[in-house]
Formats: structure tokens, C-alpha cells, sequence
């Protein structure tokens, strides 16, 4: 006896079918020519760059769909509710000649997924229905999640999805070491600290359940100040994030750090996250001149003392201080050249507090792989985005997120002035 499939079931296997083809089509496309100041930004040797839209807003995080659409979730201002920015290039430059707006909210991530498009602002995460091809939704959002904690600092919900439906969010804590006076001279931490209760963690949530709140979700690692830098790998499922560190060692505790240890302390962790980890924040922080993680200050510490935090997890590979990373990709594609296949792209959206050493970040890093494992190196992939004044309110571009074209091209998003740019390989040895 033959059996008929679902219409859900059927309309899963069309919708795969027309992303393959569009997948297919839009990877046959001929690479678009770069601009000819190399949109602002330097690369290795091989690579170039234009600009696919200018002034968009506060472009967060972005994805490209199958058939090079691209999705960006805006950050909400006094002049602007938010929500999807959706770029359409029709002439085949790489410009995007098509904008179409849609949603609201404060948007910091947005994710294709199952037939839908996920979308998540500093209190939420919805899913559109979509279909293949179109520039918008094909019917109202759902809330997946809601009510999440978004008060005070570190709101940015970050999403990635895992295997059994899992929907991976970044909960970002509220305070820069849970003192009892926060950001105070000499103020102890509040141990334990209260705010890994609801914060300062990745809560997972079944990506197909509408209307659920944080109780109806699970903490799935804690000790994790801020991973703004979410993404499953895949190449093996796993879930990785880039972690920012604490901030003003020294202008808390000046009688046990110097401004300059400050300004390189503590690491920006790079780490791979599984169920029920525990990274020590805030009781502890990771010291790139040590290599381990120490106790903080707030709990007893002098930058020498272990104590409690030689039972956390440490990272795979601590960046610099205070670069702030704020997005994280797998490379999948084939266009760059192999040693990129399976490594990570960071964007760093830059640093405010690296007196009296010069501020840094405003760039991205590549970090390779070699088969599940980085290797520990890494190094600096674009760079110049800030422009002469590399700071915060002076910088030109701050780059956030960072994404795969069908065609392997790199996409990254700017929040300071709404920049979107792809990356593109043109020669050398692949």
C-alpha cells in the first residue's frame, strides 16, 4: 500500500528542492567586481571587497539566504524601530538595488531555519514562515520566546540552532562582576552571584515550541559574561562562542593591576560550550600572561591566586583584551582557498577601555582548524573598518556580524554606520 506524504511533509521537501536549486544558481553567478579603494578595508592577499548597501542602520547581525538575499537584523534607535532589512542585487554587481524593511524591535540576530526565519531582539526571538525566494515574510511571526531578561547592560540575544531542535540563546549578564555596588572601587562580588540565575549563561529552548518564557527553557552552560559571538559548527554540531571579558581591573583594584595589565587582562575567550559547563565568571577571569584562569579581585583574588577557578573550564584560544567579539562563522564554502574550510571568522567590534595602550579590535580574525580542533593560531583577515580614529564614537565602521553566501562569499555587518560588505576571492593557490 502506497502512503501519501503529509502536506507538511511535501511542502519541507519543496522547500529543500527550491533551496538547492537556488543554492545551485546563485553559486554559478559570476564573482562581482570589487570596489576600487577595496571598500576601505585591508586583506590578504587574493582577497577584495565592495559594499553591498551603506547606511542601513545599526546592522547587526546577518544571514544570506539560498539564493543570496541578504538578512539583517537592525538594532532599534531614537529614528528607528529595528526589525529585518532584506537587500536584493538584481543587476548581477553585487550592489544591492533592492531594500525591503519588515518586524521591529531592538534586532541583534536573524537565521534561516526549517522553513522559517528566526529573529531575535534584546527581549524575544519570533519566526517568520518564509518562502524560498521572497524578500518577505509569508505570513505573521510566531513567538518562540519571550519575556527574556533585557534590563540594564549586555541585552543582545544572540541565537544558534542545534541538533533535536535545540535553540541556543545568549543571556548576557547585567553587571561587569556582580559587586554588590557595581563598578565601585573596592566593592566585593556577590557570592554566590545572583545574576547566574536568569544571566551571565546560554539558555536552550526548543526551536519548534511557540510562547515559552525562560522558565521553559533550560540553562545550558553558565559563567559566560556576554557571548554576543554565537554558532553551532557545521562541520560537527558543536556549539562554539567567543566570550567577553570583564572590564577595569585596575580602576577597581590599583594595588594589585597596573593600567597596562589592565589594558591586557583579561582574555577574550574563544570556547566550545556543552551541556552544563561552567566557564567561572564571575568569580573568575582567564590571564592571557598566565594562560589560566585566576580569582577574580572581587572574590579574594590578587592576579595570582587560583582558588576556586582551576575547577572551570578554560578556552580554547584567549584573544586580546577588551576587542569585544561580537560575531562568529564557520567557513563551509569552497571559493577561499583550503586552510579556511571548517575555521572561524571572528568579527571584534572594538575596544573602549585599552588606556593607556592604544584601542584595538574593529576587525576580524581568522582562526583555522585542523580536522575538530583549532589549531591556536591566528591572525588578523580584514581590518581598517574604524578608519584614523580607532575608537568607539571616532571609528567609521564597528564590525558585528558575519556570514556565508551561497557562492562562499563573506558578508559582514556594521552597526556605526550601516555598512554591509562581502569579501570575495579572486587568485592565488586555493
Amino acid at each position: 500500500m502506497l502512503k501519501h506524504k503529509s502536506r507538511t511533509s511535501l511542502g519541507v521537501t519543496l522547500l529543500l528542492v527550491a533551496s538547492l536549486q537556488a543554492a545551485g544558481a546563485a553559486a554559478q553567478q559570476p564573482v562581482p567586481r570589487c570596489a576600487p579603494d577595496n571598500a576601505g578595508i585591508t586583506l590578504p592577499e587574493g582577497f577584495c571587497a565592495l559594499v553591498v548597501a551603506d547606511g542601513v542602520g545599526r546592522a547587526r547581525h546577518l544571514t544570506v539566504a539560498p539564493n543570496g538575499d541578504v538578512f539583517v537584523a537592525i538594532g532599534a534607535t531614537r529614528g528607528s524601530a529595528g526589525g529585518v532589512l532584506a537587500l536584493r542585487d538584481t543587476t548581477g554587481d553585487g550592489v544591492a538595488d533592492v531594500q525591503v524593511r519588515f518586524g521591529s524591535g531592538a534586532g541583534d540576530d536573524v537565521e534561516f531555519r526549517g522553513g522559517y526565519l528566526y529573529y531575535s531582539t534584546n527581549n524575544a526571538v519570533v519566526r517568520y514562515p518564509w518562502r524560498v525566494g521572497s524578500l518577505e515574510p509569508a505570513g505573521p511571526a510566531d513567538t518562540i520566546a519571550r519575556d527574556l531578561p533585557a534590563t540594564r547592560g549586555h541585552r543582545a540575544k544572540s541565537i544558534a540552532f542545534g541538533s533535536g531542535g535545540a535553540l541556543y540563546v545568549n543571556v548576557g549578564s547585567p553587571s561587569n562582576a556582580c559587586q554588590q555596588q557595581s563598578r565601585t572601587a573596592g566593592s566585593a562580588g556577590k557570592d554566590p552571584c545572583d545574576e547566574l540565575e536568569t544571566r551571565a549563561g546560554i539558555w536552550r529552548f526548543d526551536a519548534d515550541r511557540t510562547d515559552q518564557r525562560q522558565r521553559d527553557g533550560r540553562r545550558f552552560a553558565t559563567g559566560l559574561r556576554n557571548t554576543v559571538a554565537l554558532a553551532a559548527r557545521p562541520q560537527d554540531g558543536k556549539l562554539y562562542g567567543v566570550v567577553h571579558g570583564r572590564d577595569q581591573l585596575s580602576g577597581l583594584w590599583p594595588r594589585y593591576f597596573t593600567d597596562d595589565q589592565s589594558a591586557e587582562k583579561p582574555s577574550e575567550e574563544f570556547v566550545r560550550i556543552e551541556e552544563g559547563d561552567d566557564f567561572g565568571w564571575p568569580y573568575c577571569y582567564h590571564d592571557p600572561e598566565r594562560g589560566q584562569k585566576v580569582l577574580a579581585p572581587e572574590y579574594g583574588g590578587d592576579g595570582e591566586t587560583l582558588g576556586r577557578c582551576s575547577e572551570k573550564k578554560d578556552p580554547l584560544i584567549g584573544f586580546p583584551a577588551h576587542w569585544a567579539p561580537n560575531g562568529l562563522h564557520f567557513y563551509s564554502g569552497t571559493q577561499f582557498p583550503a586552510r579556511y574550510r571548517g575555521g572561524a571568522f571572528i568579527a571584534f567590534h572594538g575596544s573602549w577601555n585599552r588606556a593607556p595602550l592604544p584601542q584595538a579590535g574593529y576587525n576580524i580574525v581568522f582562526a583555522p582548524f585542523d580536522g575538530g580542533e583549532p589549531t591556536g593560531e591566528w591572525d588578523v583577515f580584514a581590518d581598517g573598518f574604524a578608519g584614523e580614529n580607532v575608537s568607539p564614537r571616532g571609528a567609521a565602521h564597528r564590525p558585528v556580524g558575519v556570514a556565508e553566501g551561497p557562492d562562499g562569499s563573506l558578508y559582514v555587518g556594521d552597526d556605526r554606520n550601516g555598512r554591509i560588505y562581502r569579501v570575495v576571492y579572486r587568485g592565488g593557490t586555493r
